[in-house]
């Protein structure tokens, strides 16, 4: 395997009831790519997985939002499942760690369900995007593009619709987060 995104770090931002392919497939791909992984969470402790509607494994937290920086690392993953998503959209420090990504002009991911939490930080509108099928609407109706395929990037912004398609998902995660900064990222544009 090439070491390609040696040196870059991942932030994986998390909460009970993410997917559980949907953290653990990207987060093989950057470490198999030579990069660095942290999930940090609301909490201490360990987050619980889940697969499809079961439970699935619980994961150690590296590191809460009360001591995550986004300046400390180069690009932010949020997977999707049903739950994690909708408890972060509603925290205030997730969305304010999230916003900081586009200020500072750094590759973000987001699958499934995950861009929700960029539909409530505020981070859509005017941006080419995907989702699951059940959020597309949300996502027109905050003002993005909605594109329904595999993967779409705008300008760093990456977003994929669900685990099916993780394989194309990684490929790309892993080339943004070797070209690191894009100028063009952006928190929103009127549309």
């Amino acid at each position: 395997m090439t070491q390609r995104a040696q040196g870059r770090k991942l932030a994986i931002l998390a909460a009970d009831g993410f997917e559980q392919i949907e953290l653990t497939s990207p987060k093989e791909a950057i470490e198999n790519a030579g990069g660095e992984t942290t999930i940090v969470s609301l909490k201490h402790g360990t987050i619980q997985a889940n697969k499809h509607r079961e439970h699935g494994d619980t994961f150690k937290v590296d590191m809460t939002l009360d001591d995550a920086k986004a300046e400390d690392f180069d690009a932010l993953l949020i997977p999707g499942g049903l739950f994690s998503p909708d408890t972060l959209r509603t925290n205030q420090k997730a969305k304010d760690f999230t916003s900081a990504f586009f200020r500072q002009m750094k590759p973000v991911f987001a699958i499934c369900h995950g861009p929700q939490l960029l539909i409530s930080a505020n981070l859509v509108n005017g941006r080419e995007m995907t989702g699951f099928p059940a959020i597309q609407q949300d996502l027109k109706n905050a003002g993005a593009r909605v594109l329904d395929q595999s993967v779409v990037v705008d300008s760093g912004l990456v977003t994929s619709r669900s685990p099916e398609d993780l394989g194309d998902f990684n490929a790309k995660i892993v080339e943004e987060i070797c070209e690191g900064k894009h100028a063009e990222q952006r928190q929103s544009v009127t549309a």
